[in-house]
């Protein structure tokens, strides 16, 4: 019989996850006696606490968090390395570890709906945020979606800046443009992929309401592609109702939990175990949590 283990969920902001379940269903089938938490964690080191815990099994990592855990742990990946960002930390040899599964949970989304014709063209994608979400997004865009292009579209200037440097780290270096004016998007061609990577806000100031012409400009031209808001509080973001007013094929962000789950599970309880995964089972309860959460469903 396997000892009980914790896994924890952990950043600022996590109580209204819908993860648990779906981890918790997969403890459940596989017979490790395993409990997963959403647990606030106010500061790093509560973050550190968590997993120097020997009751620990693995953190999923979230913000604001991801980079920031980086240095703190014993070994980092050349993934987490490249983009930059950390968002699973599992243990090999009593070391703890970091890697990033966030682009597996990107990949899988851009590629739920589309047209498969249009996709085996597709040269150029837009990411809206230039924040921690949107590293893993370039390197999926880039090397595995085969984008030569990415477009961002963001408020500050030094944001975009830090993007564009920190992915001259990445295995397949993208052109990066930084859209600034619908003057300049009229000049590009169209994206095929677009991934939201901010928080659902109404926008504000100027600069905020640039960013939402901008994305209206290019969502309003005839070709569509398909549109992931990685935001899911609410799960019906602006964007998404946007984007399916305009004839957008959209996914919402729930959906980036389920297609991390097996490379998340390999990590922690190793490659048998990850195996036995009732992936069916485990994504009927991560939707059915997502239809019946009322912290993202107003």
């Amino acid at each position: 019989m396997e000892d009980p283990k914790l896994l924890h969920l952990v950043g600022i902001g996590v109580t209204h996850s819908i993860a648990f379940g779906m981890h918790n269903f997969i403890a459940k089938s596989l017979n490790l006696p395993w409990t997963f938490y959403s647990t606030e964690c106010p500061t790093m080191d509560d973050v550190m606490a968590l997993a120097k815990d020997p009751k620990t099994a693995g953190l999923v990592v979230t913000m604001p968090y991801k980079a920031t855990v980086i240095p703190l742990l014993d070994e980092i990946d050349e993934l987490a390395t490249a983009i930059g960002a950390c968002n699973n930390v599992y243990y090999k040899n009593g070391k703890t570890c970091g890697t990033n599964t966030d682009y597996l949970g990107i990949r899988g989304c851009l590629l739920e709906k589309g047209d498969e014709a249009k996709r085996a063209t597709a040269e150029a994608g837009l990411i809206v945020g230039a924040g921690g979400a949107s590293r893993a997004a370039i390197y999926c865009l880039a090397s595995h979606l085969h984008c030569r292009v990415v477009y961002i579209l963001n408020r500050d200037d030094q944001e975009v800046a830090d993007l564009v440097r920190d992915s001259k780290k990445l295995p397949i270096i993208p052109e990066i443009i930084h859209v600034k004016s619908l003057e300049q998007a009229a000049t590009l061609k169209d994206p095929y992929y677009i991934v939201g990577t901010v928080p659902d806000f109404e926008p504000k100031t100027e600069a905020e309401k640039n960013v939402a012409a901008i994305l209206k400009s290019f969502l309003e031209r005839p070709e569509k592609g398909v549109l992931l808001d990685m935001c899911f509080k609410p799960r019906r973001t602006r964007m998404i109702k946007l984007s399916e007013s305009l004839g957008w094929p959209t996914v919402e962000g729930t959906h980036v939990i389920g297609y991390q789950i097996e490379q998340q599970w390999k990590l922690w309880a190793g490659e048998e175990y990850s195996k036995r995964i009732d992936k069916d089972g485990a994504w009927n309860v991560l939707l059915k949590a997502a239809e019946e959460s009322k912290g993202i469903n107003f």
